[in-house]
């Protein structure tokens, strides 16, 4: 579901998705690389960095905590980016 808003501060109109999807969990080098990836084929994410948000607020966390987040609808256009992504580092491990 979607609401269309006016942001006051630029004066454009935008959507709001209230639903975004997890297509990664990992480290910084691979979420760089995914981002990359992301913006080539003009696919909007969101980057929620677990391991900074915890070291500024005073505890850590252990492991993959940087996840990468996309708009439900934009799956289609970025699964097959993502499945290559995926294959390409499970290769170099």
């Amino acid at each position: 579901m979607a609401c269309l808003c006016y942001n006051k501060f630029v004066g454009l109109k935008f959507t709001i998705m209230n639903k975004h999807i997890k297509v990664f969990s990992g480290s910084q080098i691979f979420v760089n690389r995914l981002s990359q990836l992301l913006n080539e084929i003009e696919v909007p994410y969101l980057v929620k960095d677990n391991k900074e948000a915890g070291r500024v607020a005073g505890f850590g966390t252990l492991g993959n905590s940087i996840d990468v987040f996309i708009y439900e609808s934009d799956l289609e256009k970025a699964q097959d980016t993502i499945d290559s992504f995926k294959e390409e580092i499970a290769e170099e491990k």
